[in-house]
């Protein structure tokens, strides 16, 4: 079982870093621009891959990005299969990685609940 768990976590990075250099030279897509896979899962199997993607600069999902990567997503497999030593290539699904907008969030809460913390302070000073 550990021997599977290494091999698809090989595969994701190896599918991230490929699909980053794809997706920057070769999608000539006007609405993806800037676009930064941040992960990539695997399943167990290895038919299918979950592409996680930010877009540098936009503040919320990006459903027009996502939506236009899944449609490239025949093409990205194709292209992938061309590349990569691999028996099948996972079907990729894009989605939008709101991780960075959560971090920044708890970010504002946590400068807030400071500033807060700070004004009771002087305050009772």
């Amino acid at each position: 079982m550990p021997r599977e768990y290494q091999r698809s976590s090989r595969i994701a990075e190896q599918l991230q870093r490929e699909l980053s250099e794809l997706i920057r030279r070769q999608v000539k897509d006007p609405r993806i621009h800037l676009v930064t896979i941040t992960d990539v899962d695997v399943s167990p199997d290895l038919s299918n891959a979950k592409v996680l993607i930010s877009v540098l600069g936009a503040q919320g999902p990006q459903p027009e990005v996502v939506s236009a990567l899944n449609h490239a997503a025949g093409y990205l497999r194709h292209t992938l299969g061309r590349t990569l030593k691999l028996r099948s290539i996972p079907n990729l699904h894009f989605h939008y990685d709101n991780t960075l907008d959560s971090a920044a969030h708890l970010d504002d809460l946590i400068k807030r609940a400071n500033a807060s913390a700070h004004d009771d302070e002087e305050k009772s000073s």
